[in-house]
């Protein structure tokens, strides 16, 4: 069982109001947002509990780190009471890292009013790229559980 913590969502926005609280995959990964503004986002995530069979960091693993930080980069640039919804996410896999922690930086590329587009660079431990990121948000006004 894990125990139920924060979402690291809410540590960069801390009036987010987070559905499903104790079901949070970001949470279970072991993500850390430590810098939060809405020109510059970072987090860092465990290599370990992340990896694929042959012992390196899962690709899907970045994945979910970077629509976690160009999700809430977004959110913090939305206009209005717009909600961001991911509807694009690539990601370019350059290395492996198989221990330690990688670190996510997020940059916003273009913000619109109603799409906004997000690259986030991921690096091991010894500054080396390991992913690049792109994240295209659209923003609604509600999302499907308000």
């Amino acid at each position: 069982m894990i125990a139920v913590a924060d979402a690291p969502e809410q540590t960069a926005v801390p009036d987010l109001s987070v559905a499903y609280p104790d079901e949070q995959l970001a949470v279970r990964m072991g993500i850390e947002v430590t810098e939060w503004a809405p020109e510059r986002m970072v987090a860092t995530m465990p290599v370990a509990g992340n990896r694929q069979p042959f012992g390196l960091l899962h690709g899907g693993a970045n994945g979910v780190l970077a629509e976690t930080l160009g999700s809430t980069a977004a959110y913090l640039n939305r206009k209005d009471d717009l909600r961001p919804v991911g509807l694009e996410l690539s990601c370019t896999h350059h290395r492996s890292a198989t221990s330690g922690h990688v670190t996510a930086v997020c940059t916003p590329l273009s913000v619109g009013r109603t799409v906004g587009t997000f690259e986030i660079v991921i690096s091991d431990d010894d500054g080396r790229r390991v992913c690049t990121a792109k994240l295209t948000c659209l923003y609604r006004s509600s999302t499907p559980l308000t």
